[in-house]
């Protein structure tokens, strides 16, 4: 028995559920830099609320989708996938019966997959994407998506990367302006709302002063 009765349920949560553990991301990034765990929270639980209610959402490139309840809190189902299976089978170790998202390892370089979700949300993905395969990158993700989806990209701006670690920006082939993004994106559905963010604040200030940038994206061009 814990001291203050109201600690209580944690020490009952922990003998009767089992604790929970970080995955294979997380883990090294809660120890080498926890304050970009909360950055990275922060990120999703955007996601999460843009795109609450929908019904079959797909996130590309989860890592080992530690943020995934995140967005199960407010979605219907969800689909994560990446295209190493190093972070699918890291996922997969670590989902929990109350959020049981399907996990699947897939590369859209390759193609698309063969259902299709009502939203989709890539958070710090295209960044690693060349832009001479971003076109076809997405668009394999918009071949899996319905003609009534949106989607989300989240990325750290061109202008942080004064201020980038060397290991990230061996990474960063295609970091973007969000005048760019916003281009980029506008080939893909015909409204682009762009966000900025700094740290785990989310505005809608100027673009160039932000770390990272996210495209808000509706109505889908179709062929």
């Amino acid at each position: 028995m814990t001291r203050d009765p109201v600690n209580q349920p944690n020490i009952d949560f922990a003998e009767t559920r089992g604790a929970i553990r970080l995955g294979l991301l997380k883990s090294r990034e809660w120890v080498s830099d926890p304050r970009r765990f909360l950055f990275s929270q922060a990120r999703y639980k955007f996601a999460a609320k843009m795109l609450s209610g929908r019904k079959h959402v797909l996130e590309i490139g989860c890592g080992d989708a530690f943020n995934a309840p995140i967005v199960m809190q407010e979605v219907g189902h969800l689909t994560v996938t990446d295209f190493d299976p190093e972070f699918i089978a890291s996922a997969q170790a670590q989902r929990q019966p109350e959020y049981p998202y399907d996990a699947v390892v897939h590369n859209f370089l390759d193609g698309p997959l063969p259902k299709q979700f009502d939203a989709a949300y890539l958070l710090d993905v295209l960044e690693h994407i060349y832009e001479t395969d971003e076109k076809k990158f997405i668009g394999n993700i918009m071949s899996s998506l319905t003609d009534d989806a949106v989607m989300i990209v989240g990325m750290p701006s061109l202008e942080s990367q004064a201020y980038a670690s060397e290991g990230s920006k061996a990474g960063h082939v295609n970091c973007k302006t969000a005048p760019d993004l916003k281009k980029t994106m506008q080939h893909f559905f015909r409204s682009v709302f762009m966000f900025s963010m700094n740290d785990e604040v989310v505005h809608t200030g100027y673009h160039k002063l932000a770390h990272y940038i996210i495209a808000l994206c509706a109505h889908p061009i179709r062929p």
